[in-house]
């Protein structure tokens, strides 16, 4: 028997990963030690769960929500603290006033948009400002006077988490790379391919009722998915470039 051919190159990344998938979920449901091809069958699952890792990094990052959540958190720090520093300028202590002048006239020097620089500006930025803070006397001993070295520090710690998961994410972005899947792809159809040999070829030199099933399958599969690339090209979809 044989098993309806397939353009897997026409497959979106999405239905190529569901195509290989169910047809691990088919022949593992038939048995494989009975069809003779455990070898092959586990060689495609393998494949296709790294296929999968590469594809869900390539959409979507669980550290996207935590890159969220800490630029929200260094921007209320950096609120928190111009907020106070403009406080101090009304300040009944002359000596406070002049410290919050010192703050103030250092914030100035990197704008009052800060928040809404893109994130690898911000995180420059407030680097920046955080060092002024730490390194220069006048600027350190105004900080101190006004007792905001732990807004200082929050601040801090907050743009430094921020930039370690942002390098993060931008190398799981990097091992995501078009270049990566479609190599991914590669080794998977090879896998693919070794397991319909196998499957055809033991229909012909041991033929059995679990074979022919599977074959069956197969080929019921793979038909509902020809049908999706020919409506595809019937309709003209251009909408989603498929991966080569």
């Amino acid at each position: 028997m044989i098993i309806t051919g397939i353009d897997l190159k026409s497959l979106r990344n999405d239905e190529y990963f569901q195509f290989m998938k169910n047809t691990v979920s088919l022949v593992t449901a038939n048995d494989p030690v009975v069809l003779n091809v455990v070898a092959q069958n586990d060689a495609l699952n393998t494949k296709v769960t790294e296929f999968d890792a590469l594809f869900k990094k390539s959409t979507a990052s669980e550290l996207t929500a935590e890159i969220f959540n800490l630029d929200v958190r260094r921007d209320n720090a950096l609120v928190g603290i111009n907020s106070l520093v403009t406080g101090y300028l009304y300040h009944y202590d002359p000596v406070m006033v002049q410290a919050a002048n010192k703050l103030n006239d250092n914030l100035k020097l990197y704008g009052s948009k800060i928040t809404s620089q893109n994130y690898q500006a911000e995180t420059a930025t407030l680097a920046s400002l955080i060092t002024d803070w730490e390194t220069k006397p006048d600027l350190n001993t105004a900080m101190l006077s006004l007792k905001l070295e732990l807004w200082k520090e929050e601040l801090k710690t907050a743009n430094d988490l921020f930039d370690t998961k942002y390098l993060a994410r931008t190398q799981e972005y990097g091992d995501a790379s078009p270049e990566n899947i479609l190599s991914k792809r590669v080794e998977t159809n090879a896998a693919y391919y070794d397991l319909k040999s196998f499957l055809e070829s033991f229909s012909v030199v041991q033929p059995s009722t679990e074979n022919t099933k599977t074959i069956n399958q197969l080929n019921a599969l793979i038909d509902q998915y020809n049908t999706v690339l020919n409506n595809r090209i019937a309709n003209n979809n251009t909408e989603e470039t498929p991966t080569p």
